[in-house]
């Protein structure tokens, strides 16, 4: 059966039509804060259950339980803290504030609580480091003085040029159970697809009815491939190297902790709202540089039994040359000098100089998609 909403309801955070009116014509009236992107997202997935069971952001006593224990206060499994910050206190405790994106009010807010916090101790706990160099801890120490803790209800949306792309969790739910699939494995991505992860995921899709390739679309470095490029080079390979109704594609937007296996449970947890029963947990999954180890995220979920979702660890896959194929270092006997691993780096810097890369590497329909694109990766 499609699992369960992690805290057991699928949370919906949306105004009816009138009360919405009712607000943006009053909405002079309320405190307002400005947002970054970031914010405006986890408030978009906190709305539309993606973040089940938040109805907004952390209170302290949430905020302590997933620092302390990665639970929430009610015991909940969770991770990463879903936290607004502001820089000086210009409302109070009671009021109902709208937090706004580039002036558009994305939501109001009903404050339950301001509080301080430790920003070392917030970073030394979730990222396991303080080091500024680290993209989250780079981050965290860039917040303001005070969190804020309280409900929110979505407005408006934050403008998406992947709407059509777009699925809500109460839209997967229904999709995979108009699929007849029972059991859904997810798999989430940044990148345009190499042999390497299709090994990965039909490995995976070997013990369930389908899966659920869930790109994550957001704030992207030099280099990184752009979102449509992901995107049209995953429907390529679904038409030309997946049975047809074993697959299916929809994005998320979520901005990048780089928490390593903290957020690893984490990005369990939106799957399974999503409606999928398996997750693939990857080698250095949510990692950066070398702050954590290539496989601890696979050892994080056995603190979580009750967490809901299966994580299937499915060791990185390379060419043998011996063997003649996709393996992993499981089911293969040979030395290193036989394996040829894919670097995703490597076919970039192929990719960039029009130099296709072997078909062991990229299937030769993905490569002709982003070749297809005058500027496939982000400047």
């Amino acid at each position: 059966m499609v699992s369960k909403p992690h805290g057991g309801k699928l949370v919906r955070r949306l105004v009816a039509e009138r009360t919405r009116e009712r607000i943006l014509s009053e909405q002079k009236e309320y405190p307002s804060v400005k947002i970054d992107h970031g914010r405006a997202i986890d408030l978009e997935n906190i709305a539309h259950g993606v973040y089940s069971p938040l109805k907004g952001f952390l209170t302290s006593d949430d905020f302590q339980s997933v620092l302390n224990h990665m639970r929430l206060s009610d015991d909940t499994p969770w991770t990463i803290p879903i936290v607004i910050d502001i820089v000086e206190k210009t409302f109070d405790v009671g009021d109902a504030v709208l937090l706004y994106y580039e002036d558009i009010p994305i939501a109001r807010m009903h404050v339950e609580e301001i509080y301080t916090y430790d920003k070392k101790e917030f970073a030394q706990k979730v990222f396991k480091t303080t080091d500024p160099n680290h993209p989250g801890v780079a981050k965290v120490y860039s917040l303001g003085k005070y969190l804020v803790g309280g409900e929110i209800e979505l407005l408006n949306e934050v403008p998406n040029p992947f709407a059509k792309y777009t699925l809500r969790p109460v839209e997967t739910r229904i999709l995979f159970k108009e699929r007849g699939w029972r059991t859904i494995v997810a798999f989430q991505t940044r990148n345009a697809p190499h042999v390497g992860h299709e090994y990965v995921q039909k490995a995976a899709l070997t013990f369930v009815d389908g899966i659920f390739i869930n790109p994550v679309l957001g704030k992207k470095k030099k280099g990184d491939y752009k979102d449509d490029v992901i995107i049209k080079a995953y429907e390529t390979l679904f038409e030309h190297y997946y049975p047809k109704n074993a697959a299916t594609l929809a994005t998320v937007r979520y901005e990048m902790r780089y928490a390593g296996p903290r957020e690893a449970i984490h990005h369990a947890i939106m799957r399974k709202n999503f409606g999928a029963t398996h997750f693939i947990v990857g080698r250095d999954h949510a990692g950066v540089s070398d702050y954590y180890g290539p496989y601890e995220a696979w050892d994080m979920f056995e603190n979580f039994p009750d967490l809901g979702i299966t994580p299937m660890f499915i060791r990185e896959a390379f060419y043998c040359r011996k063997c003649g194929g996709m393996v992993n270092a499981k089911i293969c006997p040979h030395p290193k000098e036989f394996h040829v691993h894919i670097s995703g780096t490597k076919l970039r810097k192929m990719i960039m100089a029009g130099e296709q890369p072997p078909e062991y590497m990229m299937r030769p329909e993905v490569y002709k998609v982003i070749r297809s694109f005058e500027k496939p990766f982000v400047e």
